[in-house]
């Protein structure tokens, strides 16, 4: 076992994200190289099958990046100009965007204080007549209340896209993520699984499927006969087969990450002031993020913490110190609402390492900073 004195005596920094690349992913990537197949290709249509097996879905349809992955699921169900799109402000600003690359208007719902997902009993307040879909994000890893979401999407008939981008792995009531509407997956490095980038779209629908596939290739069926307005959203071959070994591995990584929370969270609660995260009943979390609350009664203030953790070499950060209401975009398109829960939060959260290279010593590394000691 690694002697927390030694690492303490180090120079190296304990970083918030590792990459988990072996022998076998460079094998893997080699041998696309030598094939000469590096667009997309057999090792695409075989990451896809993969996916859509490990989701539960009967398709998935593997796209450049999660943003492409949501604008593509938009597009597929139909949302277009002037459609509203209900959706958080507490997450990364593609999520909002994606509705307006499609001229659709993110309506902004505010979040559960606890979970930090949207918040489901104030929804319905915010539908008319305009509203065609539903993005819920599972923020941090952790999977929004679906047995409230699906029941609002059917009693409204509203298209239900899930931003699982942080959340590979997690279930609600033993199901996972992704399953339950159109699933949106990215797989940036410091996602729980990765290509490099990459995104990936999960669906029963069949028509759906159909025309994501015709989307993220400029709107062709077949070769050179384009029926729709598309995009280049194609991955590659060399990024699907990094992530066909990543899939593999992944419900070990996210093992590791559940436990390094659980680690976490037993010593963070003994310490005043600051709050470890909370896993709601039927969630299996999956600590994309491990993020904490600082309160008013703990020693330092949020931002003060972060740089007491910097100057021990312990990398932290803010996930997302500004919501997307408040962004000087949103700001310029009109955006102007309260939504009391985000903007509490945003001054409050302070995500900490958690990813699965972390080794017990640096843990308690972690800890013993947070403590003062």
């Amino acid at each position: 076992m690694v002697n927390v004195l030694d690492l303490k005596n180090e120079v190296s920094t304990i970083t918030m994200n590792s990459v988990q690349v072996d022998d076998e992913s460079l094998h893997a990537v080699l041998d696309v190289l030598k094939s000469g197949q590096l667009a997309q290709g057999p090792k695409v249509e075989e990451f896809e099958k993969a996916f859509a097996n490990y989701i539960d879905t009967k398709y998935a349809v593997a796209v450049n990046s999660g943003t492409a992955a949501l604008h593509v699921g938009l597009l597929a169900a139909g949302i277009a100009t002037g459609d509203e799109v209900i959706t958080t402000p507490f997450s990364f600003i593609a999520t909002a965007n994606c509705c307006l690359f499609c001229g659709a208007v993110p309506v902004f719902v505010d979040i559960d204080d606890r979970t930090f997902d949207i918040a489901p009993h104030l929804i319905e307040e915010k539908i008319t007549p305009r509203t065609k879909a539903i993005i819920i994000v599972d923020l941090y890893g952790q999977p929004c209340d679906m047995d409230q979401i699906l029941a609002i999407c059917k009693k409204h008939n509203l298209v239900l896209i899930e931003d699982a981008c942080q959340a590979h792995g997690a279930e609600y009531r033993g199901r996972k993520v992704g399953s339950f509407g159109i699933g949106c997956f990215s797989f940036y490095p410091t996602k729980n699984m990765t290509t490099g980038e990459g995104g990936m779209i999960t669906t029963d629908n069949e028509d759906i499927v159909r025309k994501a596939r015709m989307i993220r290739q400029h709107g062709q069926i077949q070769r050179y006969i384009n029926e729709l307005l598309g995009y280049n959203f194609r991955m590659t071959d060399i990024a699907a087969a990094l992530g066909i070994c990543q899939l593999k591995k992944l419900d070990v990584a996210n093992t590791k990450r559940i436990k390094n929370a659980k680690y976490l969270s037993e010593h963070i609660s003994q310490i005043e002031g600051l709050i470890p995260p909370y896993v709601a009943p039927n969630r299996k979390h999956v600590f994309h993020q491990y993020t904490i609350k600082v309160t008013e009664g703990y020693q330092l203030s949020r931002d003060e913490l972060r740089q007491k953790l910097n100057a021990k070499k312990i990398e932290s950060t803010v996930y997302y110190p500004t919501p997307i209401h408040k962004q000087p975009l949103y700001r310029s398109l009109g955006y102007n609402d309260s939504l009391p829960a985000t903007e509490a939060a945003v001054k409050k959260v302070l995500s900490l390492p958690v990813h699965p290279g972390l080794v017990d010593a640096e843990l308690e590394i972690i800890v013993e900073a947070l403590r003062g000691t």
